[in-house]
């Protein structure tokens, strides 16, 4: 699809976006960025610009139509929020078919020409490559290609591959109209019980820098162009360290804590992301807890709350000018169904929602994730609290990636070549390989136990948790371990399972144990053949009691059964190295101080990964 063009007396191609008959500096694309901004800010109306500071999920239409009706996730039909509310900037959820997705999106680019200035709009994702499926997260790959969890990639050691993950991605998210990616996740693995390490490079700041960047260079390029998905770095200054585990998605987990005094660690990927020009960042849920920096105490407000974090620290200290949006709903409660998730109002919950976002924006955010209540945002302006050059602030910078992403000059994308280029067979080729590579060998034969990796191709095996349609491809299917050459049983990482609240059941918190019922029934397998335990490892397990009876203890971070098995058998030799320490024992976990990388003697240290044919215990 093009967009309709006219050309000017002097001869340039123009879009003729606010339907005047002629081309306007904002229309110009001979123009700088700036220059444009300013013309185009000029001309909107308040209303236009409050717009331009909320981004709010909206779902697409199976069949390549827009929305009327709200949704299980979506707030308000499309042509509302696009049409009276003049949002710009929207959150896609399930995308199941490129072609309709890229479809989608270009009704979507057609309905915002509509408005008065037919500001393009900046459609935006979370991380969509992988396996986890968690609508307060990720989600899965489906027609995209599918790759290890970013644990994965940081368990690779391997800076080309993570540049070329995201390239890879930008490509495929560049075909069907996803400009913006909410990612990387900056944060540091420090606290083995936090529910989102899967989307984390793990423990080390070095590691978790120096893939960031790569992360970020393969998404975005050397610079922000028409070629580029815009980043948002998080979660500002670092999240991760939250208090006994518990995520500040929850009330309960809405304290961040630092009694190992390690701030500067989890803080030290940001200044280099800024360098390598990440288009957005994004401040974490998390209420400090007793933090000091530079001597100056710490206000125990949420991170988007808080001005000497935003403002003081990042805009000021650190230098940075672009984007700052908050992470989602801290403005308003979010129900769905009959259950509820509050506003992530950490340390404010007193203050109604017009004074929530008073502070928000006193703190020096520039957009409202998750939030459409456009009309808070008016009524402050309309009583004074807020001034109309506060909003000219933000709206700069919310127009120049925009400009700069080259979306109103044309936002269109190709229906037939997204159906072409999303799950291209190379990418998956890659994806798959990569997942195989970052499986890591922890333990292969201990004791009198014999090495039992890698097993031969053709060899009878009992398995659980993985297809048959993958075994078969490798060996034979056998219904017991006592007719078994080897057993071969998937474990997801403990994690006690909760449902009050909205989003809650898709996130694994909780204690890292394995029930003591299923550690016996492992080690009758183990008693009738060589039993190989794969832990699919989105946090820290305590792989203690496994260790005496299984003959190889893996660990996983995003593979599928076949690409398991593809290392297994070293068709694909395992390469992967832990991106985070596996502790002994619950005990140690509960000992240990949430914002420390790493144990003083853990079970498997950081870094551990054997070869294929080694045999070894834990370090």
């Amino acid at each position: 699809m093009q967009p309709a063009r006219k050309t000017s007396p002097d001869g340039v191609e123009y879009r003729d976006l606010n339907g005047n008959g002629r081309m306007d500096p904002f229309e110009d694309p001979r123009l700088s960025v700036e220059q444009r901004v300013e013309d185009l800010l000029g001309r909107m109306s308040l209303q236009e610009k409050a717009g331009l500071m909320f981004q709010t999920v909206i779902e697409a239409g199976a069949d390549g139509t827009v929305l009327e009706q709200p949704g299980a996730i979506s707030k308000s039909a499309t042509s509302e929020v696009v049409l009276a509310k003049h949002l710009t900037h929207f959150n896609v959820h399930a995308l199941e078919d490129a072609t309709m997705a890229a479809r989608w999106h270009n009704a979507l680019q057609a309905l915002a020409e509509q408005t008065p200035h037919g500001i393009p709009v900046t459609v935006s994702t979370d991380p969509r490559h992988a396996f986890i499926e968690n609508a307060g997260v990720s989600f899965s790959a489906k027609a995209f290609s599918q790759w290890p969890e970013p644990l994965g990639l940081a368990a690779l050691r391997d800076v080309d591959a993570v540049r070329e993950f995201g390239d890879i991605a930008r490509q495929e998210y560049r075909a069907v109209g996803i400009r913006a990616a909410l990612h990387p996740t900056l944060d540091l693995a420090t606290e083995p019980r936090w529910a989102r390490q899967a989307g984390t490079f793990g423990q080390d700041p070095d590691l978790v820098t120096e893939l960031g960047v790569a992360y970020l260079k393969g998404f975005q390029g050397d610079s922000l162009g028409p070629d580029s998905i815009a980043c948002t770095s998080k979660h500002f200054p670092g999240g991760g360290p939250q208090k006994d585990g518990e995520d500040a998605h929850f009330p309960y987990g809405r304290e961040q804590v630092y009694p190992g005094g390690r701030f500067a660690d989890h803080l030290k990927p940001f200044p280099p992301m800024i360098e390598a020009g990440t288009a957005g960042i994004m401040p974490y849920y998390g209420m400090p807890i007793a933090l000091e920096i530079d001597g100056e105490k710490i206000e125990e407000v949420g991170f988007g709350y808080n001005r000497q974090i935003v403002t003081g620290l990042l805009r000021e200290k650190l230098g940075y000018d672009g984007v700052v949006v908050t992470d989602w709903e801290l403005v308003n409660d979010n129900h769905v169904g009959d259950q509820v998730l509050p506003a992530r109002a950490w340390g404010v919950e007193h203050l109604d929602p017009h004074g929530r976002m008073e502070l928000i924006l006193h703190a020096g955010a520039d957009q409202f994730g998750g939030e459409e209540c456009v009309d808070i945002l008016l009524e402050l302006v309309a009583d004074g609290r807020v001034t109309e050059e506060r909003i000219d602030e933000s709206a700069r910078r919310l127009l120049a990636v925009k400009f700069r992403l080259g979306l109103f000059d044309d936002p269109y994308v190709d229906e037939e070549a997204a159906g072409q280029t999303v799950g291209r067979a190379d990418f998956r080729a890659a994806g798959h390989a990569a997942q195989a590579r970052s499986v890591t060998v922890l333990q292969n034969g201990t004791g009198s136990r014999a090495p039992a990796l890698p097993f031969a191709p053709g060899a009878r095996i009992y398995a659980e948790n993985v297809s048959t349609s993958a075994v078969k491809a490798v060996g034979v299917p056998v219904a017991s371990p006592a007719d078994a050459d080897v057993a071969v049983v998937r474990l997801l990482a403990p994690f006690e399972a909760r449902s009050d609240l909205f989003l809650e059941s898709w996130f694994h918190q909780g204690s890292l144990d394995f029930p003591p019922g299923l550690v016996a029934r492992l080690a009758r397998i183990a008693a009738q053949c060589p039993l190989v335990i794969d832990v699919v490892l989105d946090r820290p397990a305590i792989l203690t009691p496994l260790l005496p009876f299984a003959s190889a203890v893996v660990g996983s971070y995003g593979s599928s059964d076949t690409a398991l098995l593809d290392a297994l058998t070293g068709a694909v030799a395992p390469q992967g190295r832990l991106p985070f320490d596996l502790p002994r024992s619950m005990e140690d976990v509960r000992r240990h101080g949430e914002d420390v990388p790493g144990f003083e003697d853990p079970l498997f240290a950081f870094g551990h990964g054997l070869p294929l044919d080694s045999g070894a215990g834990p370090a």
